[in-house]
């Protein structure tokens, strides 16, 4: 784990007003909910309030952590593994998580109007090993359902395409999202559909997630869920232990358990990597093995995610 000096406070809130301009801070109405303002220690507010922190500088923390600068094939297209790639539809989200990897990430560069939306899509349709599109961002659910309909419909005319994967936090932090249009448009896809969601902690799932992932259910959608091993949030087995069982009752799969990507403001998230692999080895003497998440790593430039 990186060595974090601690503030003093005649310094501590210059480091957060700096934090904020560089990333604003951003949560929805239910993860407000969700927090406990008496609680300093709070998991669910340590990843969404900013901490001053965020200022220091680190070594081995940068602002490319995985490597998506380098596997920008076309604006809107990152391609780093053989037979899918990442559509990154919007740089905005619904909520902003202090550990975002792509928190420093050049969006502006990355904007889909229609010209470089017709390039993004030819790009993947020329590739006919690419079986996978993986809808990203930012969180491509915050689009509104008529320009979800669009991308989709012109997704559904790609000739290789087998599935489809969308990565989102927004059935958990905004799940009156997951409308019923949505999910006609997403039951109407010809290939099958993933929704790779995001959760950290079993306090961020609520009785409304628990209807939005049912929604989905029933629209067809595979759910996955991938979480990042964070410091003071789920570096715990009991959380960890919850957190899948609590994810199971909502008809979600534990899927990735992320060893922390090196991102520029957040070494203090970190956990290191023996202390992960012992956590995951506690819940396989715990849980079901469909209920124990694969301990990874992403690295620039390997060819998959790494088990740790």
């Amino acid at each position: 784990m990186a060595a974090i000096i601690p503030d003093n406070p005649s310094t501590s809130q210059h480091r957060a007003d700096r934090a904020d301009e560089a990333f604003v801070e951003l949560t929805t109405p239910l993860v407000e909910s969700q927090i406990d303002a008496g609680d300093p220690d709070d998991p669910v507010a340590r990843q969404f309030r900013i901490d001053p922190r965020e200022s220091l500088e680190v070594p081995g923390f940068d602002a490319d952590p995985v490597g998506d600068l380098a596997a920008n094939a076309v604006p809107g297209v990152l391609h780093k593994y053989h037979g899918r790639a990442l559509l990154v539809l919007t740089g905005a989200c619904a909520v902003h998580c202090r550990y975002c990897f792509r928190r420093h990430f050049p969006y502006g560069d990355q904007r889909l109007d229609e010209a470089a939306l017709d390039r993004a899509l030819d790009y993947l349709a020329d590739d006919p090993d690419m079986t996978e599109v993986i809808l990203s961002g930012g969180d491509p659910l915050v689009l509104s359902s008529r320009r979800l309909a669009g991308i989709l419909e012109r997704l559904a005319a790609l000739p290789h395409l087998r599935r489809l994967r969308i990565h989102s936090r927004i059935p958990t932090v905004s799940p009156e999202r997951v409308d019923e249009r949505l999910c006609e448009a997403l039951a109407a896809f010809p290939v099958p559909v993933v929704l790779v969601a995001h959760v950290n902690h079993p306090r961020e799932l609520a009785q409304a997630s628990g209807e939005a992932f049912d929604r989905l259910q029933r629209a067809g959608v595979t759910l996955l869920n991938q979480s990042v091993l964070l410091h003071g949030v789920n570096d715990d087995a009991e959380v960890l232990a919850s957190l899948s069982e609590s994810l199971f009752d909502q008809g979600v799969l534990p899927y990735y358990l992320h060893h922390l990507d090196p991102v520029a403001g957040a070494a203090h998230f970190a956990v290191g990597a023996d202390a992960g692999r012992a956590l995951v080895d506690t819940l396989r003497s715990r849980l079901p093995g469909y209920l124990v998440p694969t301990f990874v790593v992403e690295q620039a430039g390997e060819p998959s995610k790494t088990p740790l």
